[in-house]
């Protein structure tokens, strides 16, 4: 179709190409912890997101739909927008929006310059091969340096436009809007360059980008559509899981009747866990759906797929494990939220302990979570993002187990590193500080001799515990009460030193036996 003979009026996602229609572009964002993600969608769909997340860290992926002016025309387009958690734990999550998503912003922050998640939020991108448009964002900030930033880009490989390589890019300040329309214009652009389309007259089609267990509404999922339409009335499969899309919701929580492709859905009563980043397919018939489960059932690459089990850990072959095992029941609110917390325990390492998560799932900490643990068991039921039921805290308390409630996962690691430290097994270590042999045996009381000797290695010292030994074999223990040299008392004899000494012991030592000094640390 002649571009030139398009209608200025007609809005962009309505043209038709051949039998399908042009399709708004899934836009990822993505870049380091507190470089501007969620404020750049905030400026852009008008919302105060960063107050209502905790401590101004996104925590779940979320999708929004806006709607922008086109660039040189009349009409408008709409984008979505993924946004994605920039705390390094969640990088699955930030892959999956990379997987799912046509375009990809990587916010870069021109006061901090590029930061590790900067480079693996790229290598992502690069992995995933998806245009990409570099945001330079904080332009506004006193410390902001955009060459400094440009040079830094492309000594890692990120290489601009005019910077020797073609990435586009658009110096912004997301928290005053500056340059943000000349970010949608370019992504706009790159939309109608690469093509992206889609057929409305499908039935929908995309990917699940996340789940969460309500406890009124049941299993919820957040659906990305990347081609068709649906509507209510049809029956959506996830793999095995069902749902009727009886309930459907726009990225408001709106409750809509239809939505087509790029459009960010949630869906309201699946039967079981969806998995998130699978692929999710609608049909007009629940029946057609059915046969579709079953179908996925059978083939040989579903098994094995899903939300692991708490014994996945149990395989055949598996090496014996000599280490203290700390067991953890995670409850979350999102699956993305586990996936991510599961990575951060992963990383606490100890030589004689070690974290094992036995029970995990989305929802409140319940009753039935409390029931799995014995009481005085050394087990950890931690909640991230959820509450617990009342009968849950009811019986936790009976049984003395400890409920801990996070909101931020670098706290909740944090934690966890100290709760590693306080549990895991000490190693007694036990170091010689001085050998004497004992020359001379005199009186001997019920439970004290006096006897003397001279120091052969190190130091004796006064109130020490010592081993008695014989022909190197120990006999007995004791503790030197009384110590002399040169028959004045002294605190400790040095190396070559002869003493006397009045040693505590139900041990009768003899002429020729030794005895060794000793200190215990535990490690």
């Amino acid at each position: 179709m002649d571009k030139q003979n398009q209608n200025q009026n007609t809005r962009p996602n309505d043209r038709q190409v051949g039998q399908a229609s042009v399709r708004p572009p899934v836009v990822v964002v993505m870049g380091h912890i507190d470089h501007g993600k969620s404020t750049l969608l905030d400026y852009i769909r008008k919302t105060n997101v960063v107050e209502c997340e905790t401590g101004g860290i996104t925590q779940c992926i979320s999708a929004y739909e806006v709607e922008v002016p086109m660039p040189d025309s009349a009409g408008s387009g709409k984008i979505t927008f993924l946004d994605t958690p920039g705390h390094e734990a969640f990088s699955k999550m930030r892959e999956r929006g990379a997987e799912i998503a046509d375009i990809a912003i990587l916010v870069v922050s021109a006061e901090d310059g590029v930061k590790p998640q900067t480079i693996e939020a790229w290598k992502t991108i690069v992995e995933s091969k998806i245009p990409c448009i570099v945001a330079i964002n904080k332009i506004d900030k006193p410390g902001a340096n955009i060459e400094k930033t440009k040079n830094e880009l492309a000594e890692n490989e990120i290489y601009l436009e005019n910077y020797g390589g073609k990435v586009p890019f658009a110096e912004i300040s997301a928290k005053d809007g500056v340059g943000v329309d000349n970010l949608l214009s370019l992504i706009l652009i790159m939309a109608e360059m690469e093509g992206f389309t889609g057929n409305k007259e499908e039935n929908a089609s995309g990917f699940v980008i996340e789940v969460n267990l309500g406890p009124k509404r049941g299993i919820l999922a957040t659906l990305i559509i990347k081609n068709g339409s649906i509507k209510k009335g049809m029956t959506v499969a996830v793999e095995d899981s069902l749902c009727s899309t009886r309930i459907i919701e726009n990225f408001k929580g709106e409750t809509i009747e239809n939505a087509s492709f790029s459009s960010p859905v949630r869906i309201v009563g699946f039967n079981k866990m969806p998995r998130v980043g699978a692929r999710f397919e609608s049909f007009e018939k629940k029946s057609e759906a059915e046969k579709y489960a079953n179908a996925w059932l059978e083939t040989p690459t579903s098994k094995g797929v899903g939300v692991p089990t708490s014994d996945e850990n149990q395989g055949v072959g598996k090496k014996e494990n000599t280490k203290k095992i700390i067991p953890i029941i995670l409850k979350a609110d999102v699956s993305g939220s586990i996936e991510a917390i599961e990575k951060e325990i992963a990383k606490i390492k100890n030589d004689n302990a070690e974290f094992r998560i036995v029970a995990k799932g989305i929802g409140p900490i319940s009753e039935s979570d409390i029931k799995g643990v014995s009481s005085g068991v050394d087990v950890l039921v931690v909640g991230f993002n959820v509450k617990a039921d009342k009968s849950a805290i009811e019986m936790a308390q009976k049984r003395g187990i400890t409920l801990s409630f996070f909101e931020i996962i670098y706290k909740m690691t944090e934690w966890l590193e100290t709760q590693m430290e306080e549990r895991r097994p000490r190693v007694e270590t036990v170091e010689t500080t001085g050998r004497a042999k004992i020359i001379r045996a005199f009186s001997r009381t019920k439970e004290r001799q006096i006897i003397g000797g001279k120091v052969l290695v190190g130091q004796i010292n006064l109130n020490s515990v010592v081993r008695i030994m014989r022909r190197e074999f120990e006999i007995g223990r004791g503790k030197i009460v009384n110590l002399e040299k040169n028959k004045v008392k002294t605190s400790s004899v040095e190396e070559g030193a002869e003493f006397g000494m009045m040693i505590e012991s139900k041990t009768e030592i003899a002429a020729g036996d030794a005895i060794e000094a000793f200190s215990i640390t535990q490690k």
